[in-house]
Order: structure tokens, then C-alpha cells, then sequence
């Protein structure tokens, strides 16, 4: 039953009060991702050459992390129970250009431990939107075991033109529950909401699939992303960056000295250096007396070193190899390769566990939204992943013709296990095969008709061993 206006708006309220302490956590981590950082400290007295240093000083490796995770989850297919071919709701996928869109999802999910799809009815097909939490929330009864939320609350904001063609800053707020969505606008800052639409949808949930990095049974610790774990790695790396930064500019140029030389003055009595060091001039002076000699620099191998260990062991915590952060890939063996991405490729997989079943979520919904009942149903349908190792294609090749020779698996069902191969390839594959079968077995045909008529025809005469005609 859809809510009167006074209960919608209240509701929406509520929910905009209670989102605000968790837009506050990904402010932060959407900063950092961006890098937007605050890790080193700024006396008031700074000089402008210390500010230039400190804006040269990050060194920003949280997007790394999560790009590397995004770049291994790719779905590119979605089988329904006991057949080799997509589903009913895989058109509605492509129709809303899912193949490119499914990666803001997983990175929503990868930087803040949670992003979200809605699917709405629409036409031809039904909308599927994915969304980053610092625009939609979703409120469920038990956030660890529920399904589906009892409500979600979405904020954006819109520019138009006002009076006098002044730019008007509008906030626009949509609320979703199981058979409506209501729409709201107000003014930029929140302090007043008006509902202007109520959309029927009926579709008997709240039309709102999460999507976690993690799955975990603690409330408190469900919503965990790669980002938030490694802030402090990150300032670390920061404070380093600066410090090494601060010794190269004044401490590892080696600084000279002189004695034994008057001071100069200038024409109001102020002494003045009476040399100014540079690499490219040379100190002389005219008195044998005058002695000159320099200090030793200051060692940036310190600076060097540390700065290595903390992106190293942000590697460590985060799962990323380490070549992927430090750049270093001297004289790795095949062997190597494969132990240094064995922690990565353990969290790809279950991030493929925990997105895949919200994938299926979401075309199981999108099944509803068309109308489609058995594809509601079908709770057994899984979404296919692509391989995106970064095994050789020659032994990968020579591992599924073993598979298809020695254990009799079919070679088609092995086509889409070589890397790179997409869902397309797959089945332009299968169309070409069933084509050039059907070929054959024609050729076949009209050579065994051609058999049997030539063994129906009388034999030639022969006329010394030759055929007459």
C-alpha cells in the first residue's frame, strides 16, 4: 500500500537524517580515492615553498588497489538453470549497456564496501541503474540476512535556470519501497522537501539490490571497503614522500662553506652572502687567506627505504602484488608470477562470490520488472564470469585440450575458459560450428546418394580390357 503525501515525506526525512553520519565515512574515503589528502602537518608560519612541497608529496596508491581488483571482475554471460545459453533477462542487461556499467558497481563496492542497482519497470525494457552509496542508501529490518531493503532513500542535486535566467541549485530526493517510488525536491541545503510524483512500480519489493565487498555476520563490520583499511598506510607513504621531499630541496645539495673573508655590506650597512650557491658557479676570492671547504649531504636511501616498506606492506594487507605498487619485475619466473598474484586472485574470487549472487539479484528482479515470472523464479540461473587471468594462451590451450582429449569433456563447453574470449566470440563460435556441421553432413548425404546411384548402373562393356563408351 503506497503512503499518503504526509507519510512519504516524513519517512523521507527520517531516512536523510539517519543517512548523514555514513556520507560523512565515504566523504572521506571518496577524498583520498581522489587524492585529496590531509596526512601531513602545516605550521601557520609555512612559507609558500613548504605548501609547493607538501602539494608534490602524495603519492596516491588507493585508487591502484582498487583498480586492480576492478580490472579482474567482468560478467559476461547469465545461464538459466540446465542450458548453455543466456536467460531471458540477459537482453534487459545489455539494453541498459551493462557491459560497461557493471564496473562502477563493483567499484562502488570495492572503494566504500557497498554499492547498489535499482530496477525499475520501463520501456521496452526494464531500467537498471547502478548507483555509489554517497547517492542512494537502503535500510533493511536486518541488515545481515535480509534480501531486500524496506526502504531506500536516493539524493542528487540539479542545475536549471530561475528567474532571470539565475542559476537555481535544486536537491532532488527519491524514496523506494516495495510498491512506489515517490519523488521530492527541495533546496540545496536540505530544509525543505516537497513531494511532486508517486510512480507505481508494484513489483512487491523494494527495488534495490546491495552490493558488499564483504560478507560478514557482525553488523557493525558488514560494509567494509578495500580504501578504509589502508588510510594510514597511505599517510605514511605521504609523510615520507614529504620528508624525502623536504631532504632533496635543502639537505642533499652539499652546502659550502668560507673563512678567512671579510664580510660584505651593501650601501645601507646590511651584510650580505657573498656568494650565491648554485651547481653551475664556482666561489673564489682574492685573499690567500680565505679558506674554502663543504658539508656532506644528507643520504636519501632512509627516506627510500621506508617509503618501499610502507607501500610493500600496503600490498600486504590489501592483497595487491607487489610489482603492481612498487613497479619492480626484474627476473620473475612464470612460477613467481603466479605466487606473487595468489592473493589477489583468492580476493577476486570471492568478490565474484558476493557480486555474482547480487548480479543475479538484479536480472532475477529485471525478469520481474518485464513480466517475466519463470525468471523470477529461477533462483539456480548464475551470471558467468570472465577469465581474466594472466596465464600463457599456449598452455592454457594445451591444459584444455588435455581436459577435452583425456577426460572427454566437449570442446565447446572449454571455449570460454580461454582467456580473453567473450560471451560473443563464444557463441558466434557455436553458430559457425553448427553451420559448417550441417555442411558436412549435407556432403555427406548427396556422397552416399552418389554411391548408391553409381552401384545401381549397368557395368560398361569391355573391348580388350577397355570400356567401349
Amino acid at each position: 500500500m503506497a503512503l499518503n503525501q504526509e507519510q512519504a515525506e516524513a519517512t523521507a526525512r527520517t531516512l536523510l537524517e539517519l543517512r548523514k553520519p555514513e556520507q560523512e565515512r565515504l566523504q572521506r574515503i571518496a577524498a583520498y580515492v581522489r587524492g585529496d589528502h590531509s596526512s601531513v602537518y602545516v605550521p601557520r608560519s609555512a612559507r609558500d615553498e613548504y605548501r609547493w612541497l607538501l602539494d608534490r608529496a602524495k603519492v596516491n596508491m588507493l585508487r591502484l588497489v582498487v583498480t586492480t581488483a576492478a580490472q579482474n571482475l567482468y560478467v559476461d554471460g547469465y545461464r538459466a538453470t540446465g542450458t548453455a545459453q543466456n536467460a531471458a533477462p540477459w537482453m534487459t542487461w545489455q539494453a541498459n549497456r551493462m557491459d560497461a556499467r557493471q564496473h562502477g558497481v563493483h567499484r562502488a563496492a570495492l572503494k566504500y564496501g557497498i554499492g547498489y542497482n535499482t530496477v525499475l519497470p520501463g520501456e521496452p525494457v526494464p531500467v537498471i541503474t547502478p548507483m555509489s552509496p554517497r547517492r542512494l542508501t537502503a535500510f533493511y529490518q536486518d541488515p545481515v540476512n535480509d534480501e531486500w531493503p524496506i526502504y531506500a532513500v536516493e539524493v542528487t542535486t540539479e542545475k536549471a535556470k530561475g528567474d532571470e535566467g539565475r542559476l537555481v541549485v535544486r536537491r532532488l530526493v527519491r524514496l523506494y519501497d516495495e510498491t512506489s517510488t515517490y519523488r521530492f525536491t527541495g533546496d540545496a541545503e536540505g530544509r525543505r522537501l516537497e513531494l511532486v510524483k508517486v510512480d507505481d512500480h508494484d513489483l512487491g519489493v523494494c527495488p534495490v539490490v546491495r552490493y558488499l565487498n564483504e560478507v560478514d555476520l557482525d553488523e557493525d563490520e558488514s560494509v567494509a571497503g578495500e580504501v578504509e583499511p589502508l588510510i594510514p598506510l597511505q599517510d605514511q607513504v605521504n609523510s615520507t614522500t614529504f620528508n624525502l621531499l623536504m631532504a632533496q630541496q635543502y639537505a642533499a645539495f652539499r652546502q659550502r662553506w668560507v673563512t678567512g673573508m671579510a664580510p660584505v655590506q651593501d650601501e645601507h650597512g646590511n651584510v650580505v652572502e657573498p656568494f650565491r650557491a648554485g651547481v653551475d658557479r664556482l666561489f673564489q676570492a682574492v685573499d690567500a687567506d680565505t679558506k674554502f671547504g663543504e658539508f656532506g649531504e644528507t643520504s636519501l636511501e632512509g627516506y627510500l627505504k621506508s617509503r618501499e616498506e610502507s607501500i610493500r606492506e600496503m600490498a600486504t594487507i590489501s592483497q595487491t602484488p607487489p610489482y603492481y605498487l612498487l613497479g619492480q619485475m626484474a627476473n620473475l619466473s612464470a612460477e613467481s608470477l603466479v605466487a606473487a598474484r595468489d592473493g589477489l586472485d583468492r580476493k577476486v574470487e570471492e568478490r565474484k562470490s558476493s557480486f555474482g549472487e547480487s548480479h543475479e539479484q538484479t536480472l532475477r528482479l529485471a525478469g520481474l520488472a518485464s513480466g517475466d515470472t519463470k525468471a523470477w523464479e529461477d533462483e539456480s540461473a548464475q551470471v558467468v564470469w570472465r577469465d581474466t587471468s594472466s596465464r600463457a594462451l599456449a598452455a592454457t590451450v594445451d591444459a584444455l585440450g588435455k581436459l577435452s582429449q583425456m577426460l572427454g569433456v566437449p570442446p565447446e563447453e572449454l571455449w570460454e575458459k580461454i582467456p580473453g574470449v567473450t560471451q560473443t566470440d563464444v557463441t558466434r563460435w557455436k553458430k559457425t560450428k553448427s553451420a559448417a556441421d550441417a555442411f558436412a553432413q549435407m556432403n555427406q548425404m548427396l556422397e552416399r546418394q552418389m554411391g548408391l546411384a553409381d552401384e545401381d548402373a549397368p557395368e560398361p562393356e569391355l573391348v580388350d580390357g577397355q570400356p567401349t563408351g
